[in-house]
């Protein structure tokens, strides 16, 4: 018995544990209110359910918060992702709508790359306006979270570009070995971060520069080159995401695409145990905050709550996991709920101190 205490009291002190927990109830409770939500099937060789298009739709809130965590793990913040997902989108969209063969592999590969160029450039912007001239990281970004969406839009010259490219939209609607194309890129791009981050030094090296970047500099480590990559890879990862709105719809919208994705971000990094003041960093953690964040999302739509009440629902959600996870809130509640102090606590004597 005290062996299976034990056990149950390690795994509970896991960091993953609490995002797992609330992650498996509201699957739970989707099961309870649906009795075939976790069922999936077999179709044309595709895998088909709500668990795969959970996944699927996850694959970019997965994809910006991967490079959120690298960020915010420098104690930095991005809040241009969305803005970057909109104009990648734009631009990918816009090169292959001028195109007399939409469908030709070229093209879209053209596209891409030209996009991709171009969000690398303007992360490369946030990352000088951080690193080399002192900027605050909230300001820096903010500067192109309001700039970068009217970019979007002089892109698009304030229309929707629809395309009809099957390639384009198999980034988010394909499949491969019945898995759906977008789940296999997020993975890949998670298995990739955390290859570079946890089997070299290198995340060693974004936590110290998070925790303290004097030191680090004293220590010989250059933090400017640092935040400088972790700006230039959240760019990249949020062109990407990009890519997989604009394709889910065979459209881009400069206004709509990738709107307040930062946010969601944001929020998947917390859920997952990665603090907001820099240091160390949970990529499984942000996986499982970005995959409870659009549970989330579907169970309100399938429960059908208004639109209205949709968004209070869903911080009334996030607010209570980030409680349960906090241990300092979890210790105040055993301690009101009438926890029992240590056997032998009220016995143990004072230490004697001298006259």
């Amino acid at each position: 018995m005290n062996d299976t205490m034990g056990r149950y009291r390690t795994l509970r002190a896991h960091r993953l544990f609490w995002p797992a927990a609330v992650l498996v109830a509201l699957l739970a409770a989707n099961t309870v209110h649906r009795p075939g939500f976790l069922s999936v099937e077999v179709a044309d060789g595709h895998l088909y359910g709500t668990p795969i298009d959970i996944l699927r739709l996850s694959a970019p809130l997965i994809l910006v918060a991967l490079g959120m965590t690298v960020v915010i793990s420098t104690g930095g913040i991005d809040l241009s992702v969305g803005s970057l997902c909109a104009i990648s989108g734009a631009i990918a969209c816009s090169y292959i709508s001028q195109q007399p063969d939409q469908n030709s592999p070229q093209v879209v590969l053209t596209a891409l790359a030209a996009a991709l160029g171009v969000a690398l450039v303007l992360g490369a912007w946030n990352g000088v306006l951080v690193a080399v001239i002192g900027i605050q990281p909230i300001i820096a970004t903010l500067i192109l979270m309001v700039a970068g969406r009217g970019l979007a839009q002089l892109i698009t010259e304030g229309q929707i570009i629809t395309i009809n490219s099957g390639p384009y939209r198999a980034i988010g609607l394909g499949h491969v070995l019945t898995l759906p194309l977008a789940i296999l890129i997020a993975l890949a791009a998670a298995l990739l971060v955390g290859a570079f981050t946890r089997r070299t030094a290198l995340g060693m090296i974004i936590e110290s520069v998070g925790g303290n970047a004097e030191a680090s500099r004293l220590a010989g480590i250059r933090s400017g080159r640092v935040v400088f990559l972790a700006y230039v890879l959240s760019a990249g990862c949020a062109a990407v995401a990009g890519f997989m709105m604009t394709a889910n719809v065979s459209s881009a919208d400069g206004n709509a695409a990738g709107l307040w994705v930062e946010l969601d971000a944001i929020l998947a990094v917390v859920i997952g145990g990665t603090s907001l003041a820099g240091g160390r960093f949970f990529l499984g953690g942000t996986i499982l905050g970005a995959l409870i964040i659009q549970t989330l999302t579907t169970t309100v739509y399938a429960m059908n709550i208004s639109p209205q009440t949709a968004l209070l629902f869903k911080a009334v959600v996030v607010i209570a996991v980030c409680l349960i996870q906090a241990p300092a809130f979890r210790a105040r509640l055993t301690r009101r709920g009438g926890g029992a102090r240590p056997r032998g606590a009220a016995d143990k004597p004072k230490a004697q101190v001298p006259a």
